[in-house]
């Protein structure tokens, strides 16, 4: 008697509990879900890219001589014409006016030498002269003749020499550090003082390799310029929001890692592409197709890969999805959903399968964005 009055006063004091956790497994959890629907998508595969200027020069002094001036702000942006170093013109101006002297003396001596010629040529008709002399003052004109073309060739390389110090930016671009300062002597072995990048269109090159080049190759999408696009993100997963087009696929394979370099064209009026710089570049290859979209907020990892919480009969129930890619903020889902499932984003830590729910559109849960 006193083990079964036991038993019913442990009864008694369970069933109370058990009462307590159903009451509360039956209060609804609050959720924000999205109804998830088909959409149309360019499937891409992603590379990773290098940005390239499209012009960049190595600006180096091709004469030697003492740097008088430095003449531009490192990183500023230079145009085409623009003074950048100036090297001490006057041995260089000295160098013209030694030509220019020796010219004259050239031109006097051929000056002179044509009228010995005329001179011998004269007698020669009158018999007071004699063909020898006659062709010796030919082979002095002739000589005469070379002196001057030398003296104008030495004329000629002098100011040009005289046109090297001052050194000028080939193209538009921004320009970087200088290596040398005013007051030391620079020459063409003083290797480059500075570079200039241009910055507007710049490339973005990427290997790709064989499978995936074989690929664009069947979807005739390398035949002609700008047949593909070229989608940018930058390290930190932003998008690069101009799009860029092929212009270049490689002539030959590279041996050592098999792949194909492929270059595309994008434009960058604000700057934010630099040169040098690695992104992410992905490929449109395929026309759009209609894919299930989902946040990839309502995404959860296991051991057993990528589920999500659906709303099913009132109640939380788990979906695993086969992902194929992303689209923006979105995630792009092969297999394990529908058009029309209702997919929780809000409230999914409270959650677990058979839990009773009620779903309200997320973008109306306060606090929600």
């Amino acid at each position: 008697m006193r083990r079964s009055a036991s038993a019913a006063l442990l009864a008694l004091a369970i069933l109370p509990a058990a009462s307590f956790a159903q009451a509360q497994d039956a209060t609804p959890v609050r959720v924000g879900t999205v109804v998830v629907e088909a959409q149309p998508i360019n499937p891409a595969k992603e590379f990773v890219g290098r940005i390239e200027a499209k012009e960049r020069v190595a600006i180096r002094a091709r004469v030697t001589g003492y740097l008088s001036d430095v003449l531009f702000k490192e990183g500023q942006q230079v145009k085409e014409g623009d003074l950048l170093y100036k090297i001490e013109s006057e041995p260089f101006e000295a160098a013209v006016a030694q030509a220019q002297g020796a010219l004259d003396k050239a031109r006097g001596q051929s000056a002179f030498a044509d009228a010995q010629l005329v001179r011998a040529q004269e007698l020669l008709k009158t018999q007071s002269g004699t063909q020898a002399t006659r062709d010796q003052r030919q082979a002095e004109q002739l000589t005469a003749k070379g002196d001057v073309q030398i003296a104008e060739a030495n004329l000629k390389t002098a100011e040009i020499n005289l046109g090297y110090t001052e050194i000028k930016s080939p193209i538009n671009g921004l320009i970087g550090r200088t290596s040398v300062s005013r007051g030391n002597v620079v020459g063409p072995d003083s290797g480059v003082l500075t570079t200039i990048v241009s910055q507007d269109p710049m490339f973005v090159s990427m290997p790709i390799s064989q499978r995936e080049f074989l690929t664009l190759k069947s979807a005739d999408r390398m035949t002609g310029t700008g047949a593909l696009t070229a989608l940018i993100r930058f390290s930190d997963g932003t998008a690069y929001e101009f799009p860029g087009k092929i212009d270049f696929v490689d002539v030959s394979v590279d041996r050592a890692t098999d792949s194909v370099l492929v270059r595309a064209e994008v434009a960058n009026p604000n700057g934010l592409l630099i040169d040098g710089q690695l992104v992410k570049v992905a490929l449109q290859l395929e026309e759009p197709v209609e894919k299930i979209l989902v946040p990839q907020s309502a995404l959860i990892a296991d051991q057993k890969g990528i589920y999500v919480f659906v709303v099913e009969d009132g109640k939380a129930a788990t979906r695993r999805l086969t992902l194929g890619g992303e689209s923006g903020t979105s995630a792009i889902v092969d297999d394990g959903l529908k058009a029309g499932d209702q997919v929780i984003v809000q409230g999914i830590e409270a959650l677990r399968p058979g839990v009773p729910v009620t779903a309200t559109p997320a973008s109306t849960l306060p606090g929600a964005g």
